[in-house]
């Protein structure tokens, strides 16, 4: 975090996925089934779907299927009324799943999730910031574990961290992941992602390499430091 979930263990870099989907919506027609498909409020066959934006039934087939590549639409073969012949028509119905893209990468959906299962964690002898400091480590020590063994690069670029070395045995961050509210409440929002940091790297079998609270302007206010 600068001083201004968990799958973290993605090898593409954040965002990839949602950059994918905006390519994909370079298509007027794409962008008009997409529309057609989110305000029908149903599931909807091809052939309503090619009628509704003025497209042959087999390009639109095509589109739609590109958008159900890029995960803004999802399918299932249904219908209706029974059928006597032949399989149930393809049905197409949006994605449940929200996109997003920040650049650079903001992961306020991991902060929310810390801060809301800090909130209802907390023990009767903790205060707010030790609850939410024991959570965040508690989280980052799952990710070490499940991604044990891993690059640790590739880990924290794909929490959108940007991590770049900085010579020495340093390692620093360009992003911060969870900007502006770090800014808001440096001591609270450092001091969890330290300690997300440092579960992180105690779990995942890299002993030589720790978590350093060293705030810097434009910067996150950890920093890794690796034993050479």
């Amino acid at each position: 975090m600068t001083s201004d979930s968990t799958a973290a263990g993605a090898a593409e870099p954040p965002g990839s996925e949602t950059m994918a989907a905006l390519a994909v919506l370079g298509d007027e027609s794409r962008r008009r089934l997409l529309d057609f498909v989110r305000r029908a409020r149903r599931p909807v066959t091809r052939e309503e779907a090619s009628a509704a934006v003025g497209i042959s039934r087999k390009l639109a087939a095509f589109h739609l299927d590109k958008l159900v590549a890029s995960g803004l639409l999802q399918t299932r073969h249904g219908g209706h009324r029974p059928r006597r012949v032949g399989r149930a028509p393809k049905l197409y119905e949006p994605s449940p799943h929200a996109l997003s893209l920040s650049l650079p990468p903001r992961r306020h959906e991991l902060l929310a999730s810390l801060l809301t299962e800090a909130l209802t964690a907390q023990k009767p002898d903790e205060s707010a910031q030790a609850a939410s400091f024991r959570v965040a480590r508690e989280r980052g020590e799952a990710l070490g574990a499940e991604t044990r063994g891993g690059d640790i690069t590739t880990t924290l670029e794909s929490l959108g961290f940007e991590p770049a070395d900085a010579g020495s045995g340093r390692t620093v961050l360009h992003n911060c992941p969870f900007h502006p509210v770090a800014a808001q409440a440096p001591d609270l929002i450092c001091g969890m992602n330290h300690a997300f940091l440092c579960g992180y790297l105690a779990a995942s079998g890299h002993d030589e390499t720790t978590a350093v609270l060293a705030p810097q302007p434009g910067l996150c206010c950890v920093e890794l430091h690796t034993d050479r």
